[in-house]
């Protein structure tokens, strides 16, 4: 045998050595991090189910209170009359605006107001310098005067003309001529009067008075001023506050019923609130409805008037109106509180035994925190609170609520 053959197939010790560890230790890494992996999965699995435990025990807790009993306040259902109002944003009107410019030319003397002041009908606003009209006044007067003695001179005259006439002292020409002359002194006479009297309506125009009760605006003229007449500039504005209107809107769909409860003089209840909806402002009542309706909107407007005795109701002002159209009687009323809604569905939980049942129902007109509702009837207890552990068939207990003791009210001693 060639030495050289059998050389070439010895393996070195070493070599042969290494080989056969590499498929140990692929494997006993294997088995490492399966290892690991096993306890990432089984801390995971831990960590979820505590949560898990700790969600049912908060929920259980919170449901089993009191003995496993939740505890709500209650209503009792009860039959009543609702009121059906229509709502709408409306504008605070006023009755009357008088924006007040000149009738005559002038220089402005006085301002007899202050902005802002209430005033009465006739109360004076302001003064234009009244000399020249004075003048012009006078100079009329005197003339009126001297004609009315040339009337009366003529007048004299006729007399003795009608007395010679019938002596036939004077023919009848002359008496007829004189005649006329006492009617051309009458129609002159009559001129003149109408002279004194536009000369004294001029005159009067430098006196501005309030021609209505009401508040005036902001001064846009001062002292020294010169106004003109029949300018278009505003002088004042005198705004009437009391009574006052608010204008609103009504859906067509609404009409018919309003106008078959403004027949005769049954007069529909109107409330004004604020913004909020919380404060009622002022109450009062429908007294117009416009004669057509608005096909941009499908709306018509109304006028409420309000007596405004505390002047709440500013004019431009926006308010919310609420209109009194009818009143439902005998119905079925709970509070709106009590009615939960999941969709287009409404529902309460009628209690029963302590017992809740959750009962669908019809949920009609609400008012003053209650609603009419069909599917209870009058005297069934109803749930008010702690909808969100409530379910059907739950355990419940009145909830109870501490009231005041003796010693904690108030003491008084006698004098």
């Amino acid at each position: 045998m060639d030495p050289r053959s059998s050389a070439s197939h010895e393996i070195p010790a070493s070599q042969s050595s290494g080989d056969a560890l590499k498929p140990v230790q692929k494997r006993r890494h294997l088995w490492v991090w399966g290892v690991v992996l096993l306890l990432f999965a089984l801390l995971f699995y831990w960590v979820i189910q505590h949560q898990q435990k700790n969600q049912t025990a908060a929920m259980g807790g919170g449901r089993r209170m009191g003995g496993g009993s939740v505890p709500i306040t209650v209503a009792t259902a009860h039959t009543g009359n609702v009121n059906v109002y229509e709502g709408a944003i409306g504008t605070v009107t006023p009755l009357n605006t008088v924006a007040i410019t000149a009738q005559v030319t002038g220089l402005v003397t006085a301002v007899n107001y202050r902005e802002g002041q209430l005033v009465k009908m006739g109360d004076p606003l302001l003064d234009i310098d009244s000399r020249p009209f004075e003048a012009t006044l006078q100079q009329a007067e005197g003339i009126l005067e001297r004609d009315q003695s040339l009337l009366a001179e003529a007048k004299m005259d006729l007399a003795r003309y009608q007395l010679a006439w019938s002596k036939n002292a004077i023919p009848r020409q002359t008496l007829e001529d004189q005649e006329k002359v006492v009617l051309q002194e009458q129609g002159t006479v009559k001129n003149d009067e109408g002279t004194v009297k536009f000369d004294k309506v001029q005159l009067g125009y430098c006196h501005i008075t309030s021609p209505i009760d009401g508040r005036v605006g902001l001064r846009l003229v001062d002292p020294g001023n010169l106004v003109t007449a029949n300018s278009t500039t505003t002088l004042l504005v005198v705004t009437q506050m009391q009574p006052i209107t608010v204008v609103f809107t009504l859906a067509e769909d609404s009409l018919p019923q309003v106008l078959h409860q403004s027949r005769g003089s049954h007069q529909l209840k109107v409330e004004a609130y604020d913004r909020t909806q919380e404060i009622l402002l002022d109450t009062g009542r429908l007294t117009s409805i416009d004669n057509q309706i608005d096909t941009t909107t499908g709306t018509v407007k109304l006028r409420a008037e309000f007596v405004n005795k505390s002047g709440v109701l500013f004019p431009n002002q926006f308010v919310n109106t609420r209109m009194l159209v009818s009143t439902l009687p005998n119905q079925v009323l709970v509070p709106s509180s009590a009615i939960q809604h999941n969709g287009n569905l409404d529902f309460v939980y009628v209690i029963d035994n302590n017992k809740a049942a959750q009962r669908t129902v019809k949920a009609g007109i609400s008012d003053n925190g209650e609603t009419a509702v069909q599917g209870v009837k009058p005297g069934e207890v109803v749930a008010n609170s702690s909808f969100e552990k409530l379910q059907n068939g739950s355990q419940t207990a009145l909830s109870k609520i501490k009231l005041p003791s003796s010693s904690d009210a108030p003491t008084s001693t006698a004098p």
